[in-house]
């Protein structure tokens, strides 16, 4: 009679502790779960309770459904993704405060550099999660070179990831005329994560590894011995670095602590689709971009922004032979390459060798390489005969057509208005960009800046330097113009003529004073027109 008893009040209880509340209760917390997020609820559906049958056999009793979670991999945005894997601490001190500052106080900027990154991130969080790195790697272009794919330091380093010159090609990036390796998205990702994972297993810290690849690890490894001498802690916060350094890991730190807390600081960056973006198609042999822009769909200036290691009109003909598009440009382009023939990618011409060419001169006409001509004819040295036949291959379009080579870059980075008027300076044997930018009183980097090149960057003769020169402090009207010389002409009656200074006219043509002048030589001068004196 107990027995009965205790099974009779058990089940009391246990119906009781499965019934729902009232429908004023399920009404009301549904509508507040509403409000918050501002969506309609399905009204959820009472739970029945259990028979006198499953209470004598619980295990007849279904289990409630599972709530199914997603997944870091299964979100829908890109950086919600990155969030949910952010895991190193992140300290509240002033470094770390300042970065942050600036981030939160310039959205736009976070903006752009979101619309940078969509291609291309992906890929990278892919490859950080293959190697179980942390996901604040993700975020170190943004730091580097605000996903720009063409950025170029003072440094001499180059693309999103900032290798110079040195460490690229240690880590297997090739540098040379058709092709850049740093500014190639595909191979730099792949050898900065190489060069992260090595910084630390050297110093099995991640703040210090970063530190590392920001300065260099001989420095930070001196830095962190000078501490250890001197009693001192050597965390990262108190290692005596380079003041780029110094702020460089807050920056990184900064960035994860605002997406890792997007609700307290209230921002939200321009989301990016959680799918990839790009594929590789190989390619198998050298390829004109033009025309994997035509046959894919794409237009030239967007296929070579995602292809930004490609110096020239084509790919490298010693390869890389790939190309990263978008999937659907992707697929157009792999069925095309099915029936095309090596041939087909890229336009030759044939060439009759005249007396006097050389391959490098032949080369130069048609803007290829002479290893490439050698290779297209099978030749193994340099030695051509006038008379003989050469395939050549060249551009399927103007070369001004190809606005994200290296050349047309340069000329619009040399084009950019920078002062009132400009100086050509055609670099001879011997010039330094600190002699030049004496001569010219301009600032070092900004000379080496207006020329697309860094300060430390070496200067080949034959090759054209812009030099900016500001405004005359003149009420007057300036105007560049072109003066012939006269018979018993001198540098200082034409200055004297033209309210100008012998040192101005020196400057604005590189010419020296003890040159002689001679009659019919063009100059060009920079005058006030409200102040020439009117024997012209």
């Amino acid at each position: 009679m107990k027995k009965l008893i205790m099974l009779t009040l058990s089940a009391s209880v246990l119906a009781a502790c499965q019934s729902t509340p009232t429908d004023t209760a399920t009404t009301t917390t549904t509508t507040q779960q509403d409000q918050r997020a501002n969506v309609k609820a399905p009204r959820a559906k009472q739970a029945e309770a259990p028979s006198q049958t499953q209470l004598l056999n619980p295990e007849l009793i279904a289990p409630l459904p599972l709530v199914e979670k997603v997944t870091p991999q299964q979100e829908a945005d890109l950086w919600q993704r990155i969030r949910r894997q952010l895991a190193m601490p992140i300290p509240e001190n002033a470094r770390v405060e300042a970065q942050r500052n600036f981030y939160l106080q310039h959205p736009a900027y976070m903006d752009r550099v979101a619309k940078r990154a969509a291609p291309f991130m992906h890929f990278i969080v892919e490859e950080i999660e293959k190697r179980n790195l942390p996901l604040e790697l993700a975020l170190l272009p943004i730091v580097e070179s605000a996903f720009d794919p063409f950025a170029y330091s003072h440094g001499s380093a180059a693309g999103i990831w900032q290798f110079i010159p040195g460490t690229a090609r240690q880590y297997g990036l090739d540098i040379n005329w058709w092709y850049d390796g740093r500014r190639d998205v595909y191979s730099a990702t792949h050898a900065a994560l190489d060069y992260l994972t090595a910084l630390n297993n050297r110093f099995d810290n991640w703040l210090h590894a970063l530190a590392a690849y920001n300065s260099g690890g001989g420095r930070v490894n001196s830095a962190i011995r000078r501490n250890a001498r001197a009693g001192k802690p050597t965390d990262f916060w108190s290692l005596d670095l380079p003041r780029e350094t110094r702020a460089y890991v807050p920056k990184l730190l900064a960035l994860a602590d605002i997406l890792r807390h997007q609700e307290k600081y209230q921002v939200s960056w321009l989301p990016i689709e959680n799918t990839p973006y790009l594929r590789v198609v190989e390619t198998d042999s050298q390829i004109d971009l033009a025309l994997a822009a035509e046959m894919s769909g794409l237009e030239l200036e967007q296929l070579h922004h995602y292809n930004s290691g490609y110096n020239r009109w084509a790919t490298d003909p010693d390869g890389p032979h790939r190309l990263l598009l978008p999937l659907a440009n992707a697929e157009r382009l792999e069925q095309w390459l099915v029936n095309a023939e090596q041939s087909d990618l890229v336009r030759w011409h044939r060439h009759k060798v005249q007396s006097g060419e050389s391959l490098i001169v032949i080369a130069k006409q048609y803007h290829t390489t002479a290893h490439a001509i050698q290779q297209a004819n099978n030749l193994s040295g340099h030695l051509i005969r006038a008379g003989d036949y050469l395939l050549v291959p060249a551009a399927a379009r103007e070369l001004d057509d190809y606005s994200l080579s290296a050349d047309q870059r340069l000329s619009a980075t040399q084009s950019r208005q920078q002062g009132s008027y400009k100086i050509d300076h055609t670099i001879k044997r011997g010039d330094t960009l600190w002699d030049l930018s004496r001569k010219y009183d301009v600032n070092l980097r900004q000379l080496a800046k207006w020329n697309g090149i860094a300060p430390t960057d070496p200067l080949r003769p034959g090759r054209k330097l812009v030099v900016w020169q500001g405004e005359e402090k003149t009420s007057g009207v300036t105007r560049s113009i072109h003066y012939q010389v006269r018979s018993g002409d001198s540098l200082a009656r034409i200055a004297n003529r033209f309210n100008v200074t012998i040192r101005d006219i020196e400057k604005w043509n590189q010419i020296n004073r003890s040159n002689y002048l001679q009659p019919g030589q063009r100059l060009k001068l920079i005058v006030d027109v409200t102040r020439m004196t009117n024997d012209i």
